[in-house]
């Protein structure tokens, strides 16, 4: 088990003279994460990396865990800490960290050495050399292989000396709340969690709204949604989450206006709820879990349609994946499962059988004029209904 860990990151290290602000949100991320693992840490930046200390007895899978679902972390390296940096020291604890982690099996290796202090009296390529011949002499099992080492070998000089070989890829992208923040329509779909998670990995935190229909859609419905955002929270931080009754709006819909119209004008007038929510919450964009053609609210004329009453961009992450990119995605974030479960929510309920799938945004907008008088206190009912969740990851 690691004393500490080693936390990189890569897309951080070009920004400029921000490039700070970057790193403390990183920092602060790493904290909120490790402070949920059973165990006492210290988190630390230097030199453009982060430490993890553990202070106390602690389960290395769990902090793993923790550090894979924080967004800006490339990778993690379990790393043995020589304080005194003194060579023979270095090459000791390196050996016994070697055991530890590859056991008495043969090998073949390749050591990399970093010295970010200069005063250091070795160089790199003098580490490298020396600390290979020491692990040959003392673990008779390993072979050197400069070109395709079964395992990359790393001694970092700072102000204490780090070796490590064993890294865990992290989540990558930004720390989240680096780039604003925006409003997530979500459902209980697949789509929208993934589009959830990749709008966040870009730095954006999101609040979320959900459009609920009792009866003709259950509580359990609604369950599934907040556990879904819980579930992306794992990697943003808590969510805010907006239920919202549309109810009303609905069967105003399907009553006044052409059927294969129905999901367009739904979908027009979600956004407009969603859009208002976002600004009173000063969210910059809203996000969707669209994807080109995938069902007939999504072809290019659909989408124009419902971008049309918006006044803020509308990101949609998933715009040019396929179902089954989705879907792997979606395993990958432990979504899933969660998503088909048969709870089904307001935009499959009151589908069309034959929905139009080039509509014309003249003719949409002139379907809407029969819902012109009975939409505003129908919204402003939606507004005053918004039952707010903080959701939490567990």
């Amino acid at each position: 088990m690691a004393n500490t860990y080693l936390v990189k990151y890569a897309e951080i290290g070009i920004k400029g003279k921000n490039r700070y602000k970057f790193e403390d949100a990183l920092v602060h991320r790493v904290i909120e994460r490790v402070s949920r693992v059973e165990g006492k840490f210290r988190v630390q930046k230097e030199q453009g990396r982060i430490h993890v200390e553990a202070l106390t007895a602690h389960d290395e899978e769990e902090v793993l865990t923790a550090l894979s679902h924080v967004f800006g972390v490339s990778q993690i390296c379990p790393v043995t800490e020589i304080p005194d940096r003194d060579f023979t020291h270095i090459c000791e604890g390196l050996v016994q960290h070697i055991r530890e982690r590859i056991g008495d099996k043969e090998f073949t290796f390749k050591v990399f050495a970093k010295r970010s202090d200069k005063s250091y009296p070795l160089d790199s390529p003098e580490i490298c050399v020396r600390a290979g011949d020491y692990i040959r002499e003392n673990l008779p099992q390993s072979r050197v292989d400069v070109h395709t080492p079964e395992y990359r070998i790393y001694i970092e000089i700072r102000r204490s000396a780090y070796v490590y070989i064993t890294g865990y890829p992290g989540a990558g992208g930004m720390p989240v709340g680096t780039a604003g923040k925006a409003m997530l329509l979500l459902s209980g779909g697949i789509d929208s969690p993934v589009a959830g998670y990749r709008i966040a990995k870009r730095g954006v935190q999101i609040e979320a709204v959900y459009f609920h229909a009792p009866p003709y859609t259950s509580e359990r419905a609604k369950q599934k949604v907040v556990d879904l955002a819980r579930i992306i929270s794992e990697y943003t931080g808590p969510i805010l989450l907006h239920v919202i009754n549309f109810t009303d709006i609905q069967m105003a819909i399907y009553e006044n206006c052409p059927h294969d119209e129905l999901t367009i004008i739904m979908r027009r007038y979600m956004m407009q709820i969603a859009q208002k929510i976002g600004v009173e919450n000063n969210c910059l964009a809203l996000v969707t879990g669209e994807s080109i053609a995938q069902v007939a609210s999504q072809t290019m004329q659909s989408l124009a349609a419902t971008d049309a009453v918006c006044n803020m961009p509308v990101f949609r992450p998933l715009i040019a994946m396929d179902k089954q990119e989705i879907i792997e995605e979606s395993q990958k974030i432990g979504a899933y499962e969660t998503s088909i479960l048969p709870y089904e929510d307001c935009c499959t309920i009151f589908v069309a059988k034959h929905p139009v799938t080039k509509p014309k945004i003249p003719q949409i907008e002139e379907s809407e004029k029969a819902l012109t008088e009975l939409m505003p206190p129908l919204i402003e009912n939606a507004l005053a209904s918004d039952e707010r969740i903080w959701v939490k990851p567990e």
